[in-house]
């Protein structure tokens, strides 16, 4: 799998996600939002960084930042950049 790491500025408005959830299994899922979780509580706590891996239509991309806040729906990077918890594949603390 090929993943582009790029800043979470060219994310807000440049960036389109796809509609359904990228995750099926429902482990999966209980998984990420565990790990967002923590992602938020490091950000939060520490200014500690995470990489975010994330689907987009035209492909995966990855992102190192710091979560602010994590909602139902999305998560909130640093800078006020959203990224809906349906295209993320993958947290990585």
């Amino acid at each position: 799998m090929n993943i582009t790491l790029i800043n979470k500025e060219d994310i807000r408005g440049k960036v389109e996600f796809p509609q359904n959830d990228v995750l099926l299994l429902p482990e999966e899922k209980q998984n990420r939002e565990k790990k967002l979780h923590d992602a938020m509580t490091l950000g939060n706590a520490y200014k500690g960084k995470i990489r975010i891996v994330f689907a987009t239509t035209d492909g995966d991309r990855a992102v190192e930042t710091t979560v602010w806040a994590a909602t139902e729906l999305n998560v909130q990077l640093k800078g006020d950049v959203n990224i809906p918890i349906r295209a993320i594949r993958e947290v990585i603390l």
